[in-house]
């Protein structure tokens, strides 16, 4: 998750990572109901009612021209959200929130036709959902996205599997 200011050195990195492991990612996109049955059967998660999450949602993916792509056509957003919980495997996410989310929930929402994902209160989570996601063609063709990836799958240990062609 990207949360510090960008310089032209960050920028340089990217496009050098992706130069470097873009030949080496094969697309491996999961959809958003994969993305969700990840984080629900992995977290104890509480289901947030579709009013309060389904329009910043839908909005995110139609007002975004690359997310709104994602969208199959004739397709209108569908959208899922959930309050990770303080508990079991959810204590090491808020464990280790950044400290600009300490002590905040952890909420996350999903696109489940594009696999479009936010989540607030844990760059850990997003990090590991981006991981679980992977890029689809299109991704591969965008610098900071592959970069982003090869960092988020560094951060798990599971770059070696992806290069290998091994499921994640």
């Amino acid at each position: 998750m990207q949360t510090r200011k960008v310089t032209k050195e960050m920028v340089a990195e990217w496009k050098e990572t992706a130069a470097r492991y873009r030949p080496l990612i094969s697309p491996n996109k999961k959809t958003g109901p994969e993305i969700v049955a990840y984080l629900t059967g992995k977290y104890p998660v509480r289901e947030l009612p579709l009013e309060s999450i389904s329009e910043t949602i839908a909005d995110n993916v139609l007002l975004n021209e690359s997310f709104a792509r994602k969208l199959p056509a004739g397709k209108e957003p569908e959208a899922v959200g959930f309050l990770v919980e303080n508990a079991g495997p959810g204590i090491i996410l808020y464990e280790n929130q950044d400290e600009v989310f300490r002590g905040r929930p952890i909420i996350t929402g999903f696109e489940l036709n594009s696999g479009y994902f936010l989540v607030e209160g844990s760059s850990l989570l997003w990090d590991e959902l981006f991981a679980f996601r992977g890029l689809d063609e299109e991704d591969l063709s965008n610098y900071y996205l592959v970069a982003e990836y090869v960092s988020c799958l560094r951060r798990f240990g599971q770059l070696d599997n992806v290069l290998a062609g091994r499921v994640v």
